[in-house]
């Protein structure tokens, strides 16, 4: 019994030392996508004020399409902290943006050394697709859905003539931000829906033909998704969910495709291995 003791202590130092290098490992990665959030964040803070009035931009495309003139657009704040905290936010979320190359780089390198190199090479376009499927997603609400969305709220404004009480529109500067910042987030991640479904085919979690038969249920479930994530207004309700829906489609021949892709491959190797008796 006596002799059993050092060889299990030496098993139990043996399995702590790679846990020590992992924590370590750990330890580097976070410090690099931190100090790259940090370095983003300072840079974006220093443009807040520039990076707001470019994402006033879709507004005033709305101002315009309303027949109002654009270079009377006003926006206000009610407590004098609040532009100073809202560019604060500008400037986090676009050191998210900025930093999101460094912060995914970082994760793949901890993630890959424990992959087969089939498993990374499958992992890279991924890598690759989820940031520009997440860019696509905000461009759409930039160029797009805002100002479709913002000239639906500036419709509804009176201008005093006839006698009506004059009723005009004057956004909080940080609730501007956040419906946009809301918006993008949630198209960017409705925008993630093809990766998810080739991600769990490729997985064998989910097919193609179970995907087609929960499409009732997923047109059910895009419009949920679109009453929670957006403003409580059909127009962006509507507009999250339609992608939403057709981003499902896509997915499902995405599904198909590593369906095609495994069978491909499954044939290559049964006529590769020698017959039975050879």
């Amino acid at each position: 019994m006596s002799a059993a003791k050092p060889d299990s202590e030496d098993d139990i130092e043996a399995s702590s030392a790679p846990l020590m290098e992992h924590l370590i490992e750990l330890r580097s990665r976070l410090m690099w996508a931190i100090g790259g959030f940090l370095v983003a964040f300072i840079i974006c803070f220093a443009y807040a004020q520039p990076l707001y009035n470019l994402l006033i931009l879709p507004f005033q495309w709305a101002v315009e399409w309303a027949g109002f003139d654009r270079e009377k657009v006003q926006f206000i704040y009610t407590a004098p902290q609040e532009f100073f905290f809202t560019q604060i936010k500008v400037a986090v979320f676009g050191g998210a943006v900025l930093a999101f190359p460094l912060i995914a780089t970082q994760v793949y390198k901890f993630v890959a050394p424990g992959l087969y190199k089939s498993e990374r090479m499958a992992f890279l376009p991924f890598l690759v697709a989820s940031p520009l499927l997440f860019l696509l997603g905000a461009a759409l609400v930039y160029f797009f859905f805002t100002p479709m969305v913002m000239w639906f709220f500036l419709a509804m404004q009176q201008t005093g003539e006839g006698g009506e009480v004059q009723i005009q529109l004057l956004p909080k500067v940080s609730e501007y931000l956040g419906l946009i910042m809301t918006l993008v987030f949630a198209f960017g991640l409705v925008f993630q829906l093809p990766v998810v479904t080739t991600l769990l085919a490729r997985a064998g979690l989910a097919t193609s033909e179970g995907l087609a038969d929960k499409r009732k249920y997923a047109i059910v479930a895009a419009f949920v998704v679109a009453a929670v994530l957006t403003p409580p207004d059909p127009v962006s309700q509507i507009g999250l969910a339609l992608p939403t829906i057709l981003l499902y489609e896509i997915g499902i021949y995405c599904a198909k495709m590593v369906e095609r892709a495994r069978k491909k491959a499954d044939a290559s190797n049964g006529e590769t291995l020698p017959a039975a008796g050879e």
